[in-house]
């Protein structure tokens, strides 16, 4: 076994907290561990003689290590509540939830498929799947059910299921792509190869073509075929199978019966020499549908790496007060009633009760307003926020996914696993394609058996070939795919085709405000002059080189000069800084509540939040605020000229809500706003049968980005926003909003043409398929020339 790095816990390979001193027997051998769930862990692999594991894993590479050997994937060492307090959330009365990620989900009925199981369990209250990010929420109840009796039965109809971990979808998505590009150039490569023999055999059909070179020809296309419909063709039989498990028809199950039936009589072609082979129509048709779905996995996986979950940021450590002083613990080792210690910058790692006196947090990520806020001794502090100033002491109430941050995490996941998708209307559609496809196709087989045997098989195989509904396959993707690449070069990333099912009907766009309609930056903005600008700029200059606080930042250089104060200055928590100028001149600088306190009656301005007086008169008023985007008011009006409604929801104040949206023209807005108060007022809107779109990039905006019919959010937002949103805007520009608009109504229409002309070739080609009037050659033919069309149709969306 590879030797241990030095201070490293035995199991998971992370360094080990001062003051833990958990081991667990190893080769008689004592071993150090960093927590009792790793301890728990350890003890479980060895008691199950699967020890080997320790020996061949890779410690060069401890991020790449598993947490659990293989074997023990199935096992119960997730019912072990040290383990499942890393993953399962406690709800009220008896029942839990959890997140599970579940691989080989390929399309809507391996969802079905996997609630019916699960549903089918007592105890088990609701199972959700969602496709785009192949993720399970379960909600079960515990004295009933085990979670690893859950993962047994879904192995058990093929899928492998483990606790959700956030970089579990970047590292599924680099398995994807890598599968696909040996699929997809697996099938390039022979499909340029079996392409070069066909032309000689369609030649063939119109001269003498001896019968030696003929077969000679087709045997070596069978061997260029024959690796692409064992291999390349496996996630179309995979998701056929699949489909057929869960009692459905998807368009795989056609497309395998296409590739499988024309390999088939291909095959008895050859070693009969008599008949038609359609090798190069099964290279190409391979080639094509691989090709479309790996674009779509190239636009989905760009899009997604720049969602990650808000959770891989939290600390891992976190410093707890004990009688022998304080000790580095690992977080998911806290407890209720625990007192942490956190020091200025550094993030919280649980929910609790705030013990030092005063605190300024930045909430950013969770209110998705930038200014910081103040809490005092007695009030809530939540994990996720970051220490603003001064170490504080927090007595913890809530740690892991018991906080406030997990639990908007889980209400996006649900809000996320039940939003319609698009695809589902066209899986729907192509099963009663298919079925009828099938019907004719035995009736037709039926019917040539009985007017000429030797003729049923080849006439089936065109009506099968010919009528296989691969143009249809490809008319929603390939314009899907279009609009995305589209997006793309303006700097929109579109994760999903909700844009397109939305667009159609779209009612009211509801905006966050800050970072949404404005920079998310603080900027001086306006200002009010008693006395020399310049003078008053060293002043602000001077005083404001000793704040901390984030309306500072701009005013620290509003002078090239500042005042040099000799004598120190004051900071009043909450107030603002009160300075003594070289001369003796008394001096404060901050909210118009501290000026008051000398000049009960000044007159400020509403609105101007940073205000320099003396003890006689003010001297400056100045308003430092987020500047609207320079776009914004034309992007609004844009919207109202396409009949669309305005709302503004905001978590700000609402004098500041109040004041943008007068100055954009937004007629409805809500200010104080919680993140169930947004989701209220966006299921209301919903409720009254209105298409709701929603722009926000705050982590409150989570849970209403994923209920809205679609979502948008910025490259520069929190994390959770861009998991939970449809649409990332990465140009920055609100104006993008619009221009979603305009692709998707241009992507509505291409994928309409493109279904108008598969389902009208479909149908003119059956009856002369069916009649027999139709070469199977010349059916694959056709049925390429369909597709191309189809793909050619949907190019047009990268130019315009």
């Amino acid at each position: 076994m590879q030797e241990l790095p030095k201070d490293a816990c035995f199991h998971c390979l992370q360094p080990i907290p001062r003051g833990v001193e958990l081991t667990v027997d190893y080769e008689q051998q004592p071993r150090r561990v960093c927590c009792a769930g790793c301890q728990a862990v350890a003890e479980t692999i060895i008691e199950h003689g699967l020890s080997a594991y320790y020996k061949h894993r890779d410690l060069d590479k401890p991020q790449q290590t598993p947490i659990l050997p293989d074997e023990l994937s199935n096992l119960d060492v997730y019912d072990h509540p040290d383990v499942q307090r890393e993953f399962v959330r406690v709800l009220d009365g008896d029942l839990q939830q959890a997140a599970l990620t579940v691989s080989n989900i390929t399309c809507s009925a391996c969802a079905w498929l996997i609630e019916r199981e699960l549903q089918a369990i007592t105890g088990v209250d609701k199972a959700v799947v969602n496709l785009s990010s192949q993720r399970l929420q379960v909600i079960w109840d515990p004295n009933q059910v085990s979670v690893s009796e859950m993962i047994k039965r879904l192995a058990g109809i093929g899928y492998q299921a483990l606790p959700f971990q956030p970089n579990q979808q970047e590292q599924q998505f680099s398995r994807q792509r890598k599968g696909f590009i040996r699929r997809l150039g697996l099938a390039g490569l022979a499909t340029m190869q079996v392409m070069m023999l066909a032309f000689a055999l369609y030649f063939g059909v119109v001269s003498d073509l001896d019968e030696t070179t003929r077969d000679y020809i087709w045997a070596v296309s069978l061997v260029f075929a024959t690796p692409v419909i064992l291999y390349s063709a496996q996630p179309f039989y995979m998701g056929a199978l699949r489909a057929l498990q869960a009692k459905q028809l998807n368009m795989d199950v056609p497309v395998s019966i296409a590739l499988l039936g024309a390999y088939t009589a291909s095959v008895y072609a050859v070693f009969k020499g008599t008949g038609e082979v359609y090798f190069e129509s099964i290279s190409m048709f391979t080639f094509f549908l691989l090709s479309g779905r790996y674009l779509e996995l190239l636009a989905k996986e760009r899009a997604l790496r720049f969602a990650t979950n808000r959770l891989t940021l939290m600390p891992q450590l976190a410093t707890r007060e004990t009688e022998q002083g304080n000790e580095s613990i690992a977080v998911k080792q806290l407890q209720q009633g625990d007192v942490i210690v956190v020091n200025p910058g550094e993030t919280i790692a649980a929910d609790g009760e705030l013990l030092s006196a005063e605190a300024w947090v930045d909430e950013s990520l969770l209110s998705g307003e930038s200014l910081p806020n103040r809490r005092v001794t007695g009030q809530t502090v939540v994990a996720g926020s970051i220490n603003q100033q001064s170490a504080i002491r927090i007595k913890v109430t809530a740690a892991a996914q018991q906080t406030v941050l997990a639990g908007i995490v889980a209400m996006q996941d649900s809000a996320l696993a039940e939003k319609p998708q698009v695809q589902q209307v066209i899986d729907k559609v192509a099963g009663y394609f298919v079925s009828g496809i099938l019907v004719i196709a035995t009736l037709t087989f039926l019917s040539w058996w009985w007017i000429q045997p030797e003729h049923a098989l080849w006439v089936t195989l065109a009506v099968l070939v010919a009528t296989c509904p691969c143009a249809l396959s490809l008319a929603a993707p390939t314009a899907i795919t279009g609009t995305i690449h589209r997006l793309n070069r303006q700097g929109i990333l579109v994760k999903g085709a909700q844009v397109l099912e939305s667009v159609k009907s779209l009612d009211v766009v509801c905006f966050d405000k800050t970072g949404t309609l404005t920079e998310g930056k603080f900027k001086l903005v306006d200002r009010i002059d008693v006395a020399d600008i310049e003078y008053t700029n060293a002043l602000i200059s001077g005083m404001e080189a000793f704040s901390e606080h984030p309306l500072a930042l701009p005013l620290k250089h509003l002078s090239d000069r500042p005042y040099g104060f000799e004598q120190q200055i004051k900071l009043v928590a909450g107030m603002g800084l009160e300075a003594v100028t070289n001369k003796g001149e008394h001096l404060r600088l901050g909210s118009a509540e501290f000026i008051r306190q000398w000049l009960p009656e000044a007159d400020i301005e509403p609105g101007y939040n940073v205000i320099l007086a003396s003890q006689s008169q003010v001297l400056a008023q100045l308003k430092v605020e987020d500047e609207l985007r320079e776009d914004a008011a034309a992007t609004i009006n844009k919207l109202h000229r396409l009949g669309v409604q305005t709302q503004l929801i905001s978590g700000d104040d609402m004098s500041r809500v109040k004041l943008v949206a007068e100055q954009l023209g937004i007629h409805e807005y809500y200010g104080q706003q919680k993140p169930d108060d947004k989701l209220t007022l966006i299921k209301q809107l919903q409720q009254q049968g209105k298409t709701v779109w929603m722009v926000g990039d705050g982590l409150n905006d989570g849970p209403v980005l994923a209920q809205a019919h679609l979502s948008m959010t910025f490259a520069n937002a929190s994390d959770l926003a861009k998991t939970a949103a449809d649409v990332v805007i990465l140009s920055n520009k609100l104006g993008s909003v619009n221009d979603v608009i305009e692709s998707a109504q241009k992507s509505r229409v291409i994928m309409r043409q493109n279904f108008s002309w598969a389902l009208l070739y479909n149908i003119s080609v059956l009856p002369v398929a069916a009649l027999g009037l139709i070469a199977p050659w010349a059916a694959a033919l056709g049925m390429s020339l369909s597709s191309l069309l189809v793909i050619a149709n949907s190019l047009r969306l990268y130019r315009e």
